[in-house]
Parts: structure tokens; sequence; C-alpha cells
């Protein structure tokens, strides 16, 4: 968010987060003194270290690493990949409750789409700003062209690893 330069403030001086803790909604100068608008502080969060919840009610949670799939809300998981190991490039991934956003921040990596039918993997080359839409229920994989920084959005609920065959 940016704020006024003006010396004194301004509208944008007046604006903060305020809401549920975690819960972030942003207010402006008409909700001072409001009692059912409380403070509250925000702090950045390590994108690469939490994953965020995307909860329901509107709230966003940081939430450790691994994560309750019995959960509802989406979350957002960003990781720096060195290695096809940081990205289980051995195993198959599948989320059965919804579809995933996987982009591409920085680098460049292969997204692989286990054939429903005729035994040949769909290969989907991401570069940096790039993303693709895995579908609800495709089974799916990434490996590293070089180290790179991804991000995925998925609705976790029910989702399962498989370990590839031959790997």
């Amino acid at each position: 968010m940016r704020r006024s330069a003006r010396r004194g403030g301004g509208i944008g001086d007046a604006w903060r987060m305020t809401g549920r803790a975690g819960a972030g909604r942003m207010t402006g100068m008409h909700d001072r003194g409001r009692k059912d608008v409380p403070d509250m502080t925000v702090t950045p969060i390590d994108l690469f270290a939490h994953p965020l919840h995307l909860r329901q009610g509107g709230g966003i949670h940081p939430e450790k690493r691994a994560t309750d799939c019995g959960e509802d809300g989406w979350q957002l998981t960003a990781l720096h990949a060195r290695t096809d190991a940081d990205v289980r490039a051995d195993h198959w991934e599948v989320h059965p409750e919804a579809d995933e956003v996987i982009s591409c921040l920085i680098g460049k990596i292969r997204l692989y789409l286990r054939a429903e039918h005729s035994g040949q993997e769909e290969e989907i080359r991401l570069t940096a700003g790039t993303a693709a839409i895995v579908p609800r229920g495709r089974w799916h994989r990434i490996e590293l062209d070089i180290p790179s920084n991804i991000l995925a959005v998925t609705l976790p609920r029910g989702s399962r690893l498989e370990k590839r065959a031959g790997a």
C-alpha cells in the first residue's frame, strides 16, 4: 500500500489493516474509533516458510508447513526449489476437491500431467511469470530445469501423493 507523501498525512496515512487477528481487512478514516473494528498489527509473513490458509469466512492465516488436508479453505504455498527433491518430482499429486494453479515466479519448471487414457504424460513448460491450471482430480508433478520460485494455490482437502513408478 502506498502512503501519502505529503507532510501531516493524508488519506493514504489513514488506511490501516483491521479486523479479526489474521483476517486483515482494509479500512479508511471512517472506521477510526469504531468499537466493532479492532486494530490489528500487520507484520510480514515469510511465504517460503508458512503457507497461507484462506478460510471460508474470509480469514487468512499463516500455517505450519504440514497441512491438515481436512480443513476448509484454500491454501497458498510459495516454494523456493533448488532440486527436484524440493518439489517431490518422484511423486504424483492429486487434489480431488478443486483445481490448482501452479505459477513459476522465477526460473523454469516442467509441469507433468499424468495420462488419463493414452499412457503419455502431458508436459507443460512454465517460465518466470507464467502459470497453469491443473484440473481437479488430475494427477500431476513438477520437475525443475533450473532453481525456481513456485507459487501454488489449491483447496488441499483430500489431496494425495503417490510414488511414481520407476522413480
